[in-house]
């Protein structure tokens, strides 16, 4: 078989030229543009502000997927679309920008460009004047914001060819956003052809007359048993046969009959008759299999004044499409005069209409209810937002402190994170595209004296509401093998069933949440076929931080080789130490074809069984487990395991169906009461990554005990269960649980746990284990999963829970960031409220341990506990860290005081510090402000340095960043960086350090570049002696050059350019500061700009090396007294009376600059 990256390449390129190569020079600039007031935005004209725009509209982030060589830079919409996903534009964007890579218009150096918001921009080499060539372009589009319907199309032709009939015309919902539009898609309106000869359609009797049909599945399968009707006549007319055909006589070949077929566990279908020949017609009904509602649009929380309108939308998807739909306000239901469709509307609202709105939807197959949104309903003349900022801390560089105490903090403000109110009189909508916010609206500038230097910053002055920034959750990950780690390649990426995107070379991919998404459905799917389809349900952070995942894939099973006619047993897991859990039983002659056709032959029979027996078989897991109950609220499974099952003609690559397949359990694994009557079988629905259980219409249901049976000279007893292979492949032996709770967990940014540092975007996983030896359970390791993100007030995570025995279930809680794994609270010496953050003798009670318990050699990123219930009248046990499953709310809104569980960074040894205070956490604290270190809000830019350092110890770099060459903030501080050098594991004598400094590049008016003047400097006896040639050369090559005279540092102004592993340089570019940063010290770590690594290669991709050497050991002052009593005892004179003076200085620093205090 040939490569296919030959025809990648091809479909690439014909991607790129589409719609560019056979423009002609005719053809300039932008042509069209929609919504900017007085002006018509031009590619090489500077782009309008925000408030410049008529139309609700936000700008793209930037886009480079070509380079000047050939013909020119072609950045085609439909190459951006292939390359970026489909999400990341808009269908109709308003407008286009384009820049060159040194951020300069086309128009200032004279380049002759061609854009168009619909099909992109070009530059031809062949239009540029004599001796030139087009420069490298990235382009950014311009995307409404605003829902609004499109424009009614044509009628369409009338449903009847004779007497009164109906016909109807559509539009389509405008919306980049996602948002639905209030009203219908569809209107219908009547029509009348000549009148009908004789009998209507449905009641027109032909004796000589024979309707022959068929019912059958989207795929082609028949179906058996289905009932047949007309329209018009009462009862069932007809039954289809084995093959799903019927026969029904009598129905005249003419008449175009609406014929109706109906089965248990299938929608209802309907099609319309269609003559063959004079005296007979034909007619196929396809049945579409009952899928459980799911939301696809979950009401948001809004904000209004008293008097305003509001509009919530609520809309659900499944089969059939769900129509009804229940509105409810803090519990009880809504009348139908409010609320009985997808929008609930309120108009004139009052005080009392405040709190939490929930819409519920149903159709045949079940309900489901949406998270609840709080609407908040402000009285005449109460401000929405607090003009006083809340407190918020920052660390200060360790000696702006006091001599000898501990870190210091500075209270810079932070607005609250509120909703305003939205405008008034705004129509119905479901997007408040006009939103505001409660931000920044006025900054104050404050010198901190430090030892031998002023520390500017601005603070937080005054809050008020704005326009909000847009709020885009983010999630960039790994697809790697989880047998082996190697890279997934090239693997499809579907969000439910739309593909998205394909992983890359090294397995990495990225994901834009759409609006309004709840869960995060994604499924990974193997070009070459050696891995089981790997579904997910991904945390993510709603309030935009990005969030990173690494995912494991689960490799195929070796092939069993089967015959069709003769069926057989596959076991169910199992090794030499660990028999099987079971077996799948694939009777003979029950295979068949997905369109119904009978399969005889050899089969390749691949079962992929992940075994809770093993608890590292928990990462590869599918899914969350979890399902929908009979009130339409989401509840856990605990697994006895899952299986992948893959049946194929050998050389095939289409997929077998089973008619009716058996699961034989062995017994001895299910101990725990009721769960052998509770057992079901469960298929995954790869859509929503919910879990439905087998019915009868699937030959699934309960399970049934079997007699016992003889097994390795053992009698043992089976459970059965029946299943349909059929185009789900990923089962599940569960039984739904009842005794939740939630468990209170909290990330902090080093192991001293100030409330000031805690981290947000960090990934908790909770791994339910088996209960403690001794206790009545199953011989399993684990039962279930769940994820978490942090937010900025720690994260929640389900779990199973008792009230009665402490040990009944247990729990190991991991938690990572950006693919680091933090650490837990130490348990030994005994475990303390101090260090574990839980209150005794609730503490004592919980068991809490951490990894390295027993064995310090141990990895300390874990811990084990109890899953202790809190008992009632307990007060010791009511505030967390453990609460009942009904108290989500108490332990989302806990204050950090209350019991939680903790972890912190592992990388403490560096420190951040920022002229302009940003929360990296929460994007909507961005500023706008010449001196932020993150100029754009919609995009972030992380640059690191590598630095090598030659010395027996590790040391602290420090890059100090300010404005190098635009003329507003030359010389202007940006921020500090502080990092701790890693060792080389193979060099005793080397270590390195990833310097983050502040890229070059635009402010935040986007008018003009700066280049960052970065100064890297080591601690201690340091010397620079050698400097990266190809850097070097660069520097060189972009005048002016830094000042280079100081030999223990490293000074540059930053480059435009994102150079590269080649230069020691390494640059990444997201939607998320977070994300960025941890993609790019991985690469840096790893000395490469597309590898990843968490060990330092010190060797490897480096820009500057430093030479260090101990300072001289100074003789103890009892040896000082010895030898030189009068110079000792002057020297101890000087050092007292220095820090006095810097206490006193200390002192007056602290009253002129506000609320310093020492670290907790």
């Amino acid at each position: 078989m040939a490569s296919p990256l030959p025809l990648l390449y091809l479909c690439v390129a014909v991607v790129h030229l589409a719609g560019a190569r056979d423009a002609t020079p005719t053809e300039e600039h932008t042509p069209t543009a929609r919504g900017l007031q007085g002006r018509l935005p031009d590619a090489g004209q500077p782009s309008p502000a925000l408030e410049d725009w008529e139309e609700a509209s936000e700008w793209t982030s930037w886009f480079n997927v070509d380079h000047p060589g050939g013909d020119g830079d072609f950045e085609s919409l439909a190459a951006i679309r292939f390359y970026y996903g489909p999400v990341r534009v808009c269908s109709r964007p308003l407008a286009l920008e384009a820049r060159t890579t040194d951020w300069a218009l086309p128009a200032a150096i004279g380049e002759r460009v061609h854009a168009n918001p619909e099909r992109g921009f070009w530059c031809l080499n062949r239009e540029q004047p004599r001796g030139r060539r087009c420069s490298n372009y990235h382009v950014r589009f311009r995307c409404p914001l605003e829902v609004a319907w499109g424009a009614w199309g044509a009628w369409g032709l009338c449903s009847k060819s004779c007497g009164l009939g109906r016909r109807l015309r559509r539009r389509t919902c405008q919306s980049s956003s996602g948002d639905t539009c209030p009203g219908s898609p569809q209107e219908a309106q009547k029509c009348v052809r000549s009148r009908c000869p004789g009998c209507s359609s449905d009641t027109c009797w032909c004796p000589n007359h024979i309707l022959s049909g068929s019912v059958v599945t989207p795929s082609g399968r028949p179906l058996p048993g289905a009932r047949v009707s007309l329209r018009t006549r009462p009862g069932t007319i007809a039954t289809s046969g084995t093959q799903g055909t019927f026969r029904v006589p009598g129905v005249c070949a003419g008449s175009k009959a609406n014929v109706s077929a109906q089965l248990n566990g299938f929608s209802a279908g309907t099609a319309q008759a269609h003559a063959n020949s004079s005296n007979s017609a034909t007619v196929t009904i396809i049945l579409e299999e009952l899928g459980k509602p799911y939301l696809v649009k979950h009401p948001e929380s809004r904000v209004r004044e008293a008097g305003q309108n509001v509009t919530f939308c609520c809309k659900a998807s499944g089969t059939p499409m769900p129509k009804k739909y229940s509105w409810f306000h803090n519990g009880s239901i809504l009348g139908r005069q409010r609320g009985s469709g997808p929008h609930l509307e309120l108009q004139g609202l009052r005080e009392e209409q405040a709190g939490e709105y929930h819409c519920k939807a149903w159709n045949e197959a079940g309900t489901v209810r949406s998270r609840a949104a709080h609407l908040t309903v402000l009285a005449p003349g109460q401000p929405a937002c607090d003009p006083r900022p809340q407190e918020h801390l920052i660390k200060l560089p360790d000696d702006c402190g006091q001599p000898g105490g501990g870190p210091t903090y500075l209270d810079v403000g932070l607005c609250a994170d509120t909703r305003c109110p939205g405008p008034v009189g705004s129509g119905p909508r479901c997007g408040d595209a006009g939103s505001r916010c409660c931000s920044v609206l006025r900054l104050e500038s404050r010198d901190i004296r430090c030892s031998g230097y002023v520390l500017p910053v601005k603070v937080v002055a005054e809050c008020g509401c704005r326009k909000c920034l847009p709020r885009r959750g983010l999630v960039r990950g790994r697809v790697v093998a989880a047998d082996s780690g190697e890279p997934l390649r090239f693997a499809r990426i579907l969000l439910g069933r739309a593909p998205i995107g394909f992983t890359s070379y090294q397995g990495d991919f990225t994901i834009e949440v759409p609006p309004a998404t709840e869960r995060l459905v994604v499924t990974f799917v193997d070009p070459n076929g050696e891995f089981v389809d790997s579904v997910r349900v991904l945390p993510f952070d709603p309030r935009g931080a990005g969030v990173y995942h690494e995912i494991r894939a689960l490799r195929k099973a070796a092939a069993v080789l089967l015959d069709a006619e003769r069926g057989g047993e596959i076991p169910l897991g199992g090794t030499e130490e660990a028999p099987a859990l079971g077996e799948l039983v694939l009777p003979p002659a029950t295979f068949h074809h997905p369109d119904g056709r009978p399969y005889t032959g050899p089969v390749e029979a691949r079962v992929t069984f992940v075994d809770p027996r093993d608890l590292a078989s928990a990462a590869a897991a599918p899914s969350d487990l979890r399902f929908l109950d009979s009130a339409g609220e989401l509840a856990p499974l605990r697994t006895y395991g899952m299986f992948a099952v893959d049946l194929r003609a050998p050389g095939s690559p289409e997929q077998l169906h089973v008619a009716r397949a058996n699961v034989r359990v062995d017994a001895d694994h299910v101990r725990m009461p009721g769960h052998a009557e509770a057992l079901a079988l469960w298929s995954l629905d790869p859509e929503t990554g919910l879990w439905e259980e087998e019915g009868a219409e699937q030959g699934g249901g309960g399970f049934r005990r079997e007699q016992a049976a003889r097994v390795r000279r053992e009698e043992r007893a089976f459970l059965v269960g029946a299943l349909t292979v059929r185009e789900r492949r990923l089962f599940n032996l569960d039984v739904p649980e009842r005794r939740r709770c939630f468990v209170k967990v909290r990330a902090y940014g080093t192991d001293r746990f100030a409330p000031a540092e805690q981290v947000q975007g960090v990934v908790v996983t909770l791994l339910n284990l088996e209960p403690a030896p001794g206790f009545t359970a199953n011989p399993r390791a684990w039962g279930r999963f769940d994820s978490v993100v942090t937010g900025p007030n720690g994260a929640c995570v389900p779990a199973f829970c008792d009230a009665e025995r402490p040990d009944a279930y247990t729990a190991f809680v991991t938690a990572t960031l950006g693919g680091e794994e933090l650490e837990a609270a130490p348990s030994r010496p005994p475990a303390t409220a101090t260090t574990v953050g839980v209150a005794q003798p609730y503490l004592e009670r919980l068991g809490y341990q951490r990894t390295d318990h027993e064995d310090p050699a141990l990895k300390r990123t874990g811990f084990r506990l109890n899953l202790a219930r809190p008992r009632a009248g307990r007060e010791s046990e009511a505030h967390g860290p453990v609460y009942p499953w009904r108290r989500l709310r108490d332990c989302e809104d806990a204050p950090v005081t209350d019991s939680h569980f903790r972890f912190s960074r592992v990388e403490a040894d560096k420190y951040e510090y920022d002229v302009v205070p940003f929360h990296e956490g929460a994007p909507a604290s961005w500023t706008g402000d010449l001196l932020a270190w993150w100029p754009n809000p919609q995009e972030f830019r992380a640059c690191f340095l590598k630095v090598r350092l030659q010395g027996p110890q590790e040391y602290m770099v420090r890059s100090h960043n300010a404005g190098g060459t635009h003329e507003a903030t030359r010389g202007r501080l940006y921020g500090l960086r502080d990092t701790r050098s890693v060792r080389h594991p193979e060099r005793p004598g080397a270590s390195a350090a990833c310097v983050e400094f502040k890229c070059g590049g635009m402010l935040f008016d986007q008018r003009q570049v700066d280049r960052t003047l970065v100064t890297v400097t080591p601690q201690g006896s340091c010397r620079r002696v050698a400097v990266n040639t190809l850097l070097q050369d660069y520097l060189a090559r972009h005048p002016p050059l830094a000042p280079a005279d100081d030999p223990a540092a490293f000074a540059m102004l930053a480059p435009l350019d994102a150079l590269g592993h080649n230069y020691g340089i390494y640059t990444v570019t997201d939607q998320s500061p977070r994300l960025a940063k941890e993609i790019a010290i991985g690469r840096c770590f790893d000395g490469s700009s597309d590898g990843f690594s968490r060990e330092m290669k010190a060797d490897a991709g480096t820009a500057v090396t430093f030479q260090c050497r101990e300072p001289p050991a100074r003789p103890s002052l009892f040896q000082r007294l010895l030898e030189n009593p009068a110079s000792a005892l002057g020297d101890i004179r000087r050092e007292m009376g220095q820090a006095s003076r810097s206490s006193r200085a200390t002192q007056t620093q602290a009253g002129d600059t506000g609320p310093l205090g020492p670290g907790q």
